[in-house]
């Protein structure tokens, strides 16, 4: 007869709360997003949460998480356009085209800032990208870099992006380090473009550091670490939350009387003095009464997503 396994005491459930509003978390480098989700998600007690995009274990930075009401806006962020502060080792190539492969091609670089500038310049604008191996895009409903990690390589569709800027912030010469500050749409792999930056510049290249500083309104300078929040209290960390309309802060807003809000709230279309409008912001008489999002066609005020009456109830009182 085998021996008893002891049993193990179970771990008190923590109850969970309804917690609404953006958090801009400073993710580290070496967690992925969905794991620094869940430990803002535990430390907050919160019942729902969503991130507004994938940044890589090996990038670090900028991702905003939303919370109850605020999820209904996650995909405004998701197709908002980044900006990233990106290090490029010229001279070396690597497996995966960042630091966490192995060396597969050495070239010496003779590279001047005149050249680099002109390599640059060739990349902003609309441009069309393969996506690389190691990256989260799905095939047959699973990730890419499952395929590379077994040594598959499949056929990916290039896709169409747009580079607004790139800005030059950086170059250390000996170690053949180049730092620049890209701001891209959604769905632009930096280290595709650092690969491409290195093929033109005739010395290869690969992704050596990424920090994504801003996403749409949303900045870095506004974000919190893992850490900090560890070490505040509940009332410290709601304190920090943002509002769910900070995701579309930069759409125009509308206020409507009271009655008016009732009737928008229960999904039905309202007639306004406003010229057509694709996305709007939606508010009842008080100030933090927002209600929702919205698009105008026709004098017609016609709802896109709504918060629950709980939900606007919930915004007035914190």
């Amino acid at each position: 007869m085998k021996p008893l396994k002891p049993i193990q005491p179970q771990r008190p459930r923590v109850p969970r709360r309804a917690v609404h509003g953006v958090l801009l978390l400073d993710k580290p480098v070496g967690l992925s997003s969905n794991d620094a989700l869940q430990k803002a998600k535990r430390l907050f007690r919160a019942e729902k949460a969503g991130h507004t995009g994938t940044l890589d274990p090996m990038a670090s930075g900028l991702l905003p998480l939303c919370f109850g009401a605020a999820t209904k806006f996650s995909q405004v962020s998701l197709d908002a356009d980044k900006c990233y502060v990106a290090q490029l080792r010229l001279g070396q190539r690597r497996v995966g085209g960042d630091m966490e492969g192995e060396v597969i091609e050495e070239r010496p670089v003779q590279v001047t800032q005149e050249g680099i500038e002109q390599a640059c310049e060739r990349f902003k604008g609309l441009q069309s990208q393969v996506p690389p191996m190691h990256s989260a895009l799905k095939k047959d409903g699973k990730p890419l870099y499952e395929y590379a990690r077994q040594g598959i390589e499949v056929e990916r569709a290039p896709r169409q992006v747009t580079i607004h800027d790139i800005v030059i912030t950086g170059w250390q010469d000996e170690a053949h380090l180049l730092t620049l500050t890209v701001r891209c749409s959604k769905g632009t792999y930096i280290r595709t473009l650092a690969e491409d930056i290195g093929e033109a510049l005739g010395c290869g290249a690969h992704l050596a550091g990424l920090r994504r500083v801003g996403s749409g309104p949303l900045d870095i300078a506004h974000a919190v670490t893992l850490e900090t929040l560890a070490e505040w209290t509940e009332e410290q960390r709601d304190a920090r939350l943002m509002p769910p309309d900070a995701l579309v802060a930069d759409w125009p807003a509308i206020r409507l009387a009271a009655e008016e809000a009732g009737r928008f709230l229960s999904g039905l279309r309202r007639r306004v003095v406003q010229p057509d409008a694709p996305a709007v912001r939606v508010y009842g008489p008080e100030p933090a009464a927002f209600l929702g999002g919205a698009h105008i066609t026709a004098g017609e005020l016609i709802a896109d997503r709504l918060l629950s009456p709980t939900e606007v109830q919930a915004l007035l009182t914190l």
